[in-house]
């Protein structure tokens, strides 16, 4: 199986993995938060900033969808390093509030780590893309 092949899957995964996590924050909050990993969660009118959450996951999901669609490939690499400083934000925002250590690196710290690896493996696959050399252009005898 080829690099790029891999690397389609796996950032497949990540995307249709953020679309369904965010899209659960938007529709059932209260019953999602949990697996946060925090060790508790805002009540009543609470639930509007877990909402914020979930919308946040499905942007970063339709960003790296269109980027993959579209075969901006590099662009996705990037991207990819990017977005995984928000699931680096999650792992470090559940250790300063005391929540599940487990929950932070096995869920936040690994996914963020994977879509690091993800992005530096299309970056290795796209580093080789032939650049036009450059030749000067031809002048009128």
């Amino acid at each position: 199986m080829s690099l790029k092949k891999i690397n389609t899957f796996l950032a497949a995964t990540f995307i249709l993995f953020i679309l369904w996590f965010g899209t659960e924050y938007i529709l059932s909050p209260e019953t999602t938060a949990p697996g946060y990993g925090l060790p508790s969660w805002p009540s009543g009118d609470g639930d509007g900033f877990l909402v914020v959450k979930g919308i946040r996951d499905v942007v970063l999901a339709l960003v790296l969808g269109i980027l993959l669609v579209t075969g901006h490939r590099r662009a996705l690499g990037w991207v990819l390093l990017v977005e995984a400083l928000a699931a680096y934000g999650d792992m470090t925002n559940v250790l300063a509030h005391h929540g599940s250590v487990a929950t932070a690196l096995g869920v936040h710290g690994l996914t963020a780590t994977l879509m690091v690896v993800n992005g530096l493996l299309i970056m290795r696959e796209t580093r080789d893309v032939a650049v036009a050399p450059e030749s000067p252009a031809p002048q009128p005898a």
